[in-house]
């Protein structure tokens, strides 16, 4: 299975709003700490604030937030979110499948049941798991002006 780079984005951005999660962050600090382009980083955002894993506060002061306590973010969760529209496989594709197997095709039963099987493992992992306790996570995020 391969993750998509909106779901790789979102759980950086997950793992920054968790580390720094004494103040609203910004999408430029999140793009320079996280190596990814502001203008990905906006359409993920603004998912991730759809679907209620961040707030968002417009303005002057304003920046993002987790938008529940990162205990309770089940990274398989985000996964199945983010992921729920992507095809495992083009038997998997409702308007795009042209194999003429998919009736009869028992991998595309163990491929769906595989794919379970790893959201189930995603779903024991917590935002909080991620970033507590890992020093060296919290110091690639940290603020640079807090860096040494």
């Amino acid at each position: 299975m391969r993750v998509t780079k909106r779901t790789n984005i979102a759980i950086r951005i997950l793992m920054f709003c968790a580390a720094n999660d004494d103040r609203l962050v910004t999408k430029a600090e999140i793009a320079d700490r996280c190596n990814a382009s502001e203008n990905h980083l906006a359409q993920v955002i603004n998912k991730l604030g759809q679907l209620g894993y961040l707030r968002t506060q417009r303005g002057r002061n304003g920046g993002i937030e987790l938008g529940r306590p990162a205990p309770d973010i089940r990274i398989g969760d985000v996964f199945r979110s983010l992921e729920a529209s992507v095809p495992l496989a083009e038997c998997f594709a409702d308007v795009d499948n042209t194999c003429p197997l998919t009736e009869a095709c028992r991998l595309r039963l163990a491929l769906a049941d595989a794919a379970e099987a790893f959201f189930a493992h995603l779903d024991e992992v917590t935002l909080d798991a991620l970033v507590c306790g890992n020093d060296r996570l919290l110091e690639i995020l940290s603020p640079a002006m807090c860096r040494s």
